[in-house]
């Protein structure tokens, strides 16, 4: 438990705004490792690290309380937004040093690159609205008026629109870029800080500071569909780049929640330094980094063990209001092909909803559904309208390969089933173990056998040993989706003893 004091100095660097954001770039022209840049409030300046050795390679000065950083797609230049200046400074890669510095709105906070490189977003926390900078000139080419204090700020992968957290409204504004406006407002919880969107684009994960949730807000409704309970005080927020995965920094916890995208629940708690706030995944997925602006150090996550494996220690205050990682920074890797069905069994016609779940962010879909039709939608309906048992496979494609996967006879179609069988022996003497065959038609998918000896299984073909004489009636009930049937065969399995010849003779 901490004490009040330690609470109350978390309280104090989330009123103040003391805050920076770590955002890490896959350097592609300008050097041949990812770095990740974190900006030091108080101490005015970026470090530079080399996330193959992490080692601070390099200081840069920049403006006053530096706080956002985002960076270009090519990894040649880094957008550091100056809480305190009202400017951005820009940083060329390849020397390391300020090339540019724009003046933009009032305490600018988060900031984010379009994926085209060629536009820069501006959160203006105390004008209520969003600059948009043109990365060709460095200057300001629009203003947005969006809601009350906004703070993070993300752009989805098709540089379509821009999400905006407003602090102080409990919303998150919609910006379409083609005409900079805004067309919605979404409600969320409490003082919304960070916002990430998955590199699928088609989800937004945003921060409650003061609700200790997470929203999941779907794009294509622009709705919370999922609050996920996280830690004390979340603030920053990072999505991996196979988009399995969201990192959220938890402030007064100490600590890193990690969210399993698919089910929406916390699968890991990982502690880190003092005052967590900044965080980023690396383009492969291997490593998160986490900016502790209380202990002026960086927390280095394996996502594989979800563990610190390093601390690096950087300038004052490293503190970040939200991360955001470009998707599209991301070095593609071939896709890892997933899928469901739902149903998978059930009577003629019968029509199925299929669910990609692949990994690597695959862009096209060829789906075979086993009775001759396909599909190149993502997430395809198909109605199969004869009895039988379907294969399906799936084979999914980005710009680094494909991959493909099959499930033999995963969808069945299904009559109401008609219940026959057969044993072998159906005579001797005891001991006696018989071995049953269901032979029934109509595809089952339950049996319950009744052995006439008080016994029962519910295996398809299963082994009986009955150990005293006398003649059993047997008993087969078979189903499935569509409906079941029960056969009886009387007498069907004969028992004898030693001590008793003639038992089943014609006289008896």
């Amino acid at each position: 438990m901490k004490s009040d004091e330690t609470h109350g100095e978390h309280t104090l660097i989330a009123v103040l705004g003391i805050t920076t954001l770590v955002v890490l770039m896959l350097v592609g022209i300008a050097s041949a490792a990812p770095f990740a840049y974190i900006a030091n409030m108080e101490s005015n300046d970026v470090s530079v690290i080399d996330t193959d050795t992490n080692i601070v390679t390099s200081t840069v000065n920049v403006g006053i309380q530096p706080m956002g950083v985002a960076v270009n797609p090519a990894g040649t230049e880094v957008y550091v937004a100056n809480y305190n200046e009202n400017t951005v400074s820009v940083i060329d890669t390849a020397t390391n040093s300020v090339i540019a510095t724009v003046p933009v709105g009032i305490q600018p906070k988060g900031v984010a690159v379009n994926p085209a490189g060629t536009e820069v977003y501006v959160a203006n926390y105390d004008e209520n609205t969003v600059s948009v900078i043109d990365t060709a000139t460095n200057s300001v080419i629009a203003t947005v008026p969006v809601g009350s204090n906004p703070w993070g700020i993300a752009v989805n992968p098709a540089g379509t629109k821009v999400y905006v957290t407003n602090n102080a409204d409990n919303t998150v504004s919609v910006i379409n870029t083609a005409t900079n406006t805004i067309i919605a407002t979404i409600p969320v919880g409490l003082m919304p800080t960070g916002a990430a969107v998955n590199p699928a684009g088609t989800e937004v994960y945003v921060t409650n500071y003061y609700e200790n949730t997470v929203a999941v807000i779907d794009i294509a409704t622009n709705s919370v569909i999922a609050t996920v309970p996280v830690g004390s005080y979340p603030w920053g927020v990072a999505v991996t780049a196979d988009g399995t995965k969201v990192y959220v920094t938890n402030t007064f916890d100490d600590d890193v929640s990690v969210i399993d995208t698919d089910t929406k629940t916390v699968m890991a708690t990982v502690h880190v330094g003092w005052s967590p706030h900044g965080v980023a995944v690396t383009a492969d997925g291997t490593k998160v980094y986490v900016a502790n602006g209380g202990h002026n150090n960086v927390s280095v996550i394996d996502t594989n063990t979800n563990t610190v494996t390093t601390t690096i220690n950087v300038g004052n205050t490293p503190i970040s209001l939200g991360q955001f990682i470009s998707p599209y920074q991301a070095q593609p890797v071939p896709p890892v092909v997933k899928f469901s069905a739902t149903p998978t069994e059930g009577k003629a016609p019968l029509t199925v909803a299929f669910a990609d779940k692949s990994t690597g962010i695959p862009t096209k879909w060829k789906w075979n559904f086993g009775d001759g039709t396909s599909s190149t939608d993502k997430n395809p309906t198909h109605k199969y309208s004869k009895i039988g048992s379907y294969t399906v496979k799936l084979t999914a494609t980005n710009a680094a390969g494909s991959n493909t996967t099959t499930k033999p006879d995963y969808i069945k179609v299904v009559t109401e089933p008609a219940a026959s069988f057969s044993a072998t022996p159906t005579e001797g003497k005891a001991p006696l173990t018989v071995a049953f065959t269901d032979k029934s038609t109509g595809m089952p998918t339950k049996w319950k056998w009744n052995f006439g000896d008080g016994k029962s299984s519910t295996e398809k073909n299963p082994k009986h040993k009955y150990l005293q004489e006398g003649k059993y009636t047997i008993k087969l009930t078979v189903s499935n989706a569509a409906g079941s049937n029960t056969t009886i065969k009387t007498n069907y399995i004969k028992v004898t003893t030693n001590t008793r010849p003639g038992l089943f003779s014609e006289n008896k």
